[in-house]
């Protein structure tokens, strides 16, 4: 037992012996790290202050540099400031000197125009005072001496002025013939069209003369019938195996004429039978219409898409319109064709001219049926269907005398030239010579004309002045009144030239 606490005693002593020789060189290795931790502290620090020192000699190295160079620089700044200065105050002694200099100038200015404004004051005064004088003296106003010298300097120079204006007037028209051949020839021989007139008939051929009284009916019922559904004149007279549809609606007379041909082929005539003979004409005559208005857009190259389908009708209507005999519709589209190849000639808008010449006359479509003249009627129609202000112009400028556009000129003058080609038109006697004796009449309402005498159908009129009172320059005068007077009051196809003739006979005998 002791020796068991011995052991046990011997163990524990050993175990503290043990414990505090391993706390002392735990304490000397401590030491020793701590030692070699700072002396590595130390050199470390040592280096940080060393490399330090120099770091702060080259941030003081280069702020010495920075600060030099910046008094160089600032040192620059003040020189070129110090230039601009000077500059500166050079040039405001410059503009100093030329303001006042343009001072001076102004105020001179100032004091001539006051001296100018007197002495033009005081020239009006003397203008005025010598006026005074001179109409005291010639006991004539200044309009009337004016007149006074006009008519001296006339006398003298009258040769002078009849020699130079004969000059400028063939210089004119020589150039503007030949243009205008050129012109004209280039646009005939691309377009030819037959010359033939196709005229709207209103007769109507009967098998025999038996016809008429079936037509009539009893007691006149399928007449009136006929002429209450058509809104015509069944004309029935003496002519033989003929009737005539009379009205002022050449659409109404067709519609007439289609039913009554379809009546007299199938034989039967009634009231009921004439009824659906009338409706039947009409729809047959509305479909014509339209493949006629189609079959002219096609011709002339124009989408038939683009213009409105009653539009389209309209213009086809035209197919059953004459004028002067003349077809309007085969008429519109030798204006539009024309018209266009002009147009390509003349550098003007071919489009507005092709179109614009086509429906220049489609007032005459519907003139019939509404109040005012054709023109106004086709303008109001073609604004109607959304046409713009070019296109639309053109059924009022070809009445015009002078269209304010190229186009409207180019149409006028393609109207002209389709209505007054050999055959286009033809006149009644009545209106013939109706208008014969206005151009007559017109021209002798001059004073100092003495015989007139209208030639070539209305184209031309020749004009004898008395010439004791006309001398050749109011000759010159007289011609362009007339002509003036003409186209004021007068409607004409193409133009109407005028020949005024001043002759002078000396009759004396020898005995």
């Amino acid at each position: 037992m002791n020796d068991l606490l011995l052991l046990l005693f011997g163990g524990v002593l050993i175990f503290f012996i043990g414990t505090g020789i391993g706390y002392y060189y735990r304490k000397l290795l401590v030491k020793k790290s701590i030692d070699q931790a700072e002396t590595k502290v130390e050199k470390m620090l040592t280096e940080a202050k060393a490399k330090q020192q120099e770091l702060l000699l080259e941030a003081k190295e280069k702020s010495i540099k920075i600060i030099d160079e910046a008094k160089n620089e600032e040192q620059n700044r003040r020189k070129e400031l110090q230039e601009s200065q000077r500059r500166l105050e050079s040039r405001e002694s410059l503009f100093d000197k030329k303001l006042l200099e343009l001072e001076d100038k102004k105020t001179k200015l100032e004091e001539q125009n006051k001296k100018m404004e007197e002495l033009k004051n005081k020239i009006l005064e003397i203008r005025e005072q010598e006026t005074k004088k001179l109409e005291e003296i010639t006991a004539l106003t200044k309009e009337q001496a004016l007149e006074r010298l006009f008519q001296l300097l006339e006398k003298e120079n009258q040769e002078t002025l009849l020699s130079r204006i004969r000059k400028l007037e063939q210089m004119n028209e020589q150039e503007l013939e030949q243009q205008a051949r050129k012109l004209l020839s280039l646009a005939i021989t691309r377009y030819a069209s037959s010359q033939v007139i196709d005229s709207t008939t209103t007769s109507v051929e009967l098998p025999s003369d038996e016809m008429k009284g079936r037509i009539i009916g009893k007691e006149g019922r399928n007449i009136k019938s006929i002429e209450m559904l058509t809104g015509t004149e069944i004309i029935v007279d003496d002519t033989p195996e003929m009737i005539l549809v009379s009205g002022f609606s050449p659409i109404r007379r067709q519609v007439a004429k289609r039913a009554l041909e379809n009546l007299i082929q199938d034989g039967r005539i009634h009231p009921a039978r004439i009824e659906e003979a009338v409706n039947q004409a009409k729809k047959e005559l509305a479909q014509e219409i339209r493949k006629a208005g189609e079959e002219t857009l096609y011709t002339l190259g124009i989408p038939v898409s683009s213009i409105d389908p009653k539009l389209i009708s309209i213009l086809g209507r035209l197919k059953f319109r004459t004028s002067y005999g003349q077809n309007v519709l085969q008429h519109s589209v030798e204006v539009a064709q024309i018209a266009s190849m002009m147009a390509e000639e003349l550098g003007a808008d071919v489009f507005v001219c092709k179109k614009g010449g086509l429906f220049h006359d489609i007032g005459k479509a519907v003139d019939h049926d509404m109040q005012g003249a054709h023109p106004e009627i086709g303008y109001n129609i073609m604004k109607k269907f959304g046409f713009p202000e070019e296109i639309s112009y053109q059924s009022i400028a070809h009445h015009e005398d002078r269209p304010r556009t190229i186009e409207g000129a180019i149409i006028k003058a393609a109207d002209a030239m389709s209505g007054a080609r050999p055959g286009a038109r033809k006149q009644s006697l009545e209106q013939f010579l109706r208008r014969m004796e206005e151009l007559e009449t017109l021209a002798r309402s001059f004073p100092g004309v003495e015989k007139t005498y209208a030639i070539q159908a209305g184209r031309e009129i020749r004009v004898f002045v008395k010439p004791e009172e006309i001398d050749d320059l109011n000759a010159y005068k007289l011609a362009r009144d007339i002509a003036e007077k003409i186209e004021k009051n007068l409607q004409y196809p193409g133009e109407v030239k005028i020949t005024l003739i001043r002759e002078t006979r000396i009759i004396e005998y020898a005995k």
